[in-house]
């Protein structure tokens, strides 16, 4: 399935998607809802589920976890992989967090990924639902490290 979306990706100050997607349980998560419960929201976003890049990415959050979650981040993976497939990679990992099964690439298209047939790998942080951190470019052994490094400098 690819997108023909014509939004560009989403800059710091752009308003973050309120938008639902189905879990690694089944369940639907608003964004929006998260966003309203926590002082950040980290939204990422990668490939596809298991493979090196994207389990190296997600590990890098698993293992700086406690650390993000005491500076108030929840974290939120996003790929179009299957819900079975989401589920597997989050319990053969321990991914402490939740990820979304974004089959239908709205929650991609919501954030400005376009002409794809996968997640791009790129990052989002979310404050008071707008983006005050994005990464186009996406990062994997370092994607954890990268969102302390800006928490550490946000002065809001």
């Amino acid at each position: 399935m690819t997108s023909s979306g014509t939004a560009a990706p989403l800059n710091v100050g752009d308003n973050a998607p309120r938008i639902s997607a189905t879990t690694d349980g089944g369940k639907t998560l608003n964004l929006g809802d998260v966003y309203a419960k926590t002082r950040y929201t980290l939204v990422y976003f990668y490939p596809r589920a298991d493979t090196p890049g994207c389990t190296a990415q997600g590990c890098s959050l698993r293992d700086a976890y406690t650390e993000l979650t005491e500076k108030g981040v929840a974290v939120i993976g996003v790929s179009n992989d299957t819900i079975e497939a989401q589920k597997a990679f989050r319990e053969k990992y321990h991914l402490p967090f939740t990820l979304l099964a974004d089959t239908d690439f709205a929650v991609i298209r919501a954030f400005g990924q376009q002409g794809i047939k996968a997640a791009k790998r790129q990052a989002y942080l979310v404050r008071d639902g707008k983006v005050v951190y994005a990464d186009h470019t996406g990062s994997t052994t370092k994607q954890a490290a990268d969102i302390l490094a800006f928490i550490s400098t946000d002065k809001s």
